[in-house]
């Protein structure tokens, strides 16, 4: 079971942390990623990261303002965004999938377990 937590309403330039901690099983290969879904649109791919270590990967939208990180210990991984803006309001949603392969990983029919997403809102 994945838990994600830490959303909330932010004035646009501010910053907020994401939370994705999982229960039940304790990951340690696979990928972990970040999509969100606004009102209305499609859910699209955030960031991503490997559970036992490697290369990271965001979405062109984000890149330069979120960083994806993890707490193998604590079974956790965490979204930091920074200078965030109106169009990154929506329900931000952590996924689990078992394959640590880079291909496919933007592809939310990939992943194999979800959590139930944390609504983020950024007010101009």
């Amino acid at each position: 079971q994945l838990q994600a937590s830490g959303g909330g309403l932010v004035q646009a330039g501010g910053s907020l942390r994401l939370s994705c901690a999982a229960s039940g099983r304790t990951f340690s290969s696979g990928t972990v990623a970040w999509f969100r879904q606004a009102p209305g649109k499609e859910r699209e791919f955030v960031a991503a990261t490997r559970w036992n270590g490697g290369s990271t990967s965001y979405a062109d939208s984000v890149k330069g303002r979120f960083t994806i990180s993890r707490d193998n210990a604590k079974n956790t991984v965490y979204l930091q965004m920074n200078s965030l803006k109106p169009e990154d309001t929506a329900g931000y949603y952590c996924a689990v999938r078992r394959t640590a392969i880079i291909t496919g990983q933007v592809s939310r029919a990939t992943y194999d377990y979800w959590g139930q997403g944390t609504l983020v809102t950024v007010s101009s």
